[in-house]
């Protein structure tokens, strides 16, 4: 069972403004490519086409692995925006970019041009940045560990 303590622990941060600067163009980067895995919008090719990808590169079963990555991407990148169970959020946001790179983009190399990993990668360091320090100040996460008192904890 998950205690009080280990609630505000989870939520509490103390990044200042420098969270808030980081989750909204990271979360709304996720949000947009989740949705195009999960409703095809932005040009995606929704479930049944990214899910025939994913099939085709090892990753099966393709349908539940597009859910997956779409829901991280989308749900994660909405709840990083704003600012709401940030740290689980970043978290698996990190790991699906990690699969992301070492599934599809590390041997292509660094570079976008040559779809190589440089941008995951960047998505990668956000996310993971966030996962340790938090949703920052101005979150809703920070709200609630601060209604949380310590006797409570």
């Amino acid at each position: 069972m998950i205690n009080k303590h280990t609630i505000q622990k989870t939520l509490k941060s103390d990044a200042g403004v420098g969270g808030l600067l980081l989750r909204i163009p990271i979360g709304i980067i996720l949000m947009a490519h989740g949705g195009q895995k999960l409703f095809s919008w932005f040009g995606g090719y929704g479930l049944e086409g990214t899910g025939q990808w994913m099939t085709s590169i090892g990753l099966a079963p393709g349908f539940m692995m597009a859910l997956l990555a779409g829901s991280a991407e989308f749900f994660g990148g909405l709840a990083l925006v704003l600012g709401v169970v940030t740290r689980p959020a970043a978290a698996i946001s990190a790991f699906t970019m990690l699969v992301a790179i070492l599934a599809v983009h590390i041997n292509h190399g660094l570079f976008l041009s040559n779809n190589g990993y440089e941008f995951a990668l960047a998505l990668f360091a956000a996310t993971l940045a966030l996962t340790f320090q938090g949703a920052g100040s101005y979150s809703i996460d920070n709200r609630l560990a601060k209604s949380i008192t310590p006797q409570q904890a």
